[in-house]
């Protein structure tokens, strides 16, 4: 469900699309000019508080400030890897919620790894987002925010996102799709929809829905076993979709988009890691449009996997290229800073995380 009002129950204004905004303005009885101008403060300039929107009128301020809420994410914390210079952000809610987000810079832009959920009820057995269960859905203006004040702290414009931090994008369809249309669009960011990533843990019906939206954005699935059977050990959601009906799902995907897949699997030590799983692997995605990405797991203290040896990596890359698969592994970044999704906030909320939300 599309959530456009904030936990106090006012207008959440930086979620709206601006044919909303320019419906609200004409109810306040602006002009329309004043929804561009509005717009823009919020999407563009990026503007912290309405107060700061120094071509609006007082009056207009004084109403927005009644009427609607304002969106703007507070730093909790924030930690830069020594090794690669990949940032990561925690950031706290107006509920008193922390949620987390990834900074990191390849030869080709800046990329941004957001968070779609306040935790998640997936309950995939290598990740860390999912311990705590599923907190809340983040409204589209708390996504976009995760962005943008990454985007003013850095002063570096970012090009790529990937919905692929904490949560599960499918299960809070309606505001991801809603954000995707508003990071895109020409008078926001504009950043490019093939610049968009969606990750999926494979809930077949929203792999359908989200094939229909006309959007180009990528769609990455979390894969992570050739089979049924070793796919329920990790992930629960395999109880409920098979993997014949997930790749017809994405098949469907790349049939209405022409947007080739990415298949994400992490590669645990003794569990998905041997050359007869990458066997399987190559036979099951063989008609399949798109590239693996190969990821070594990040080690989680709750959960026993532990990554593969390089050796095991290297072996498993080898032979799905033999077998005519794209390949790529995925490059380690930020795990000094507990990169892998879910980790920081974690950390976080076990030590200062309750003194932060009884402040605020």
């Amino acid at each position: 469900m599309l959530d456009l009002k904030d936990c106090h129950g006012r207008k959440d204004i930086k979620s709206m699309s601006y044919e909303e905004v320019t419906e609200e303005m004409a109810a306040l009885g602006e002009k329309s000019f004043r929804a561009k101008q509005l717009y823009d403060w919020i999407h563009v300039k990026l503007a912290e508080r309405f107060d700061d929107m120094s071509s609006l009128s007082k009056e207009l301020r004084q109403k927005l400030k009644e009427n609607y809420s304002l969106t703007c994410l507070k730093l909790a914390e924030e930690r830069v890897s020594r090794t690669d210079g990949t940032r990561k952000y925690l950031f706290g809610l107006e509920d008193g919620n922390i949620i987390e987000s990834v900074w990191m810079q390849y030869h080709h832009g800046n990329s941004v790894c957001i968070s779609s959920q306040v935790g998640c009820r997936m309950g995939c057995h290598f990740c860390a987002s999912t311990l705590d269960g599923l907190e809340r859905n983040l409204r589209p203006s708390e996504m976009l925010d995760q962005i943008y004040r990454i985007q003013a702290m850095t002063g570096e414009r970012i090009s790529n996102v990937v919905v692929m931090g904490a949560g599960e994008p499918m299960d809070n369809y309606d505001n991801v799709v809603r954000f995707l249309r508003l990071i895109s669009h020409k008078g926001g960011l504009n950043i490019s929809q093939r610049n968009l990533t969606v990750s999926t843990c494979g809930i077949v019906p929203g792999i359908r829905r989200f094939a229909e939206e006309g959007l180009q954005a990528t769609l990455a699935l979390s894969l992570h076993a050739p089979n049924d059977e070793v796919r329920r050990t990790l992930m629960p959601v395999a109880n409920s979709y098979r993997l014949k009906e997930v790749l017809e799902a994405c098949r469907y995907y790349f049939e209405k988009t022409g947007r080739r897949l990415t298949i994400e699997y992490s590669l645990v030590q003794g569990v998905n890691d041997n050359l007869e799983e990458a066997r399987a692997l190559a036979e099951l995605i063989k008609d399949q449009h798109g590239h693996v990405n190969l990821i070594p797991v990040n080690p989680v203290k709750e959960r026993p996997y532990i990554q593969s040896s390089q050796k095991a990596i290297s072996r498993f890359k080898n032979l799905l290229e033999k077998n005519g698969i794209n390949v790529t592994i995925r490059r380690e970044m930020g795990r000094d800073i507990g990169g892998a999704c879910g980790q920081l906030r974690k950390s976080y909320m076990e030590g200062e995380g309750e003194t932060w939300k009884r402040m605020h």
